[in-house]
């Protein structure tokens, strides 16, 4: 599960990165359509990751409702 989260982030922080070097590596006249597109591209992949990672948090959130309590030793 904890897995599923850190993949999710890294995935959102890639996708952050990539628009980050995409929008400093380009000429002052690269065409306005395509800088839009590569950010609407990023921003999916980082609502996608974003989903993921709530999902996971919420099967984490159910598996740890499920998991029996830990029972006191017995005293002596």
């Amino acid at each position: 599960m904890t897995s599923k989260i850190v993949r999710s982030a890294l995935v959102a922080a890639a996708a952050v990165a990539a628009l980050s070097i995409a929008a400093c590596s380009k000429p002052a006249e690269a065409p306005v359509e395509e800088a839009a597109a590569e950010a609407s591209e990023a921003a999916e992949v980082a609502t996608e990751a974003a989903s993921d990672a709530a999902e996971a948090a919420s099967a984490a959130a159910d598996a740890a409702a499920a998991a029996p309590a830990a029972e006191a030793p017995a005293a002596h």
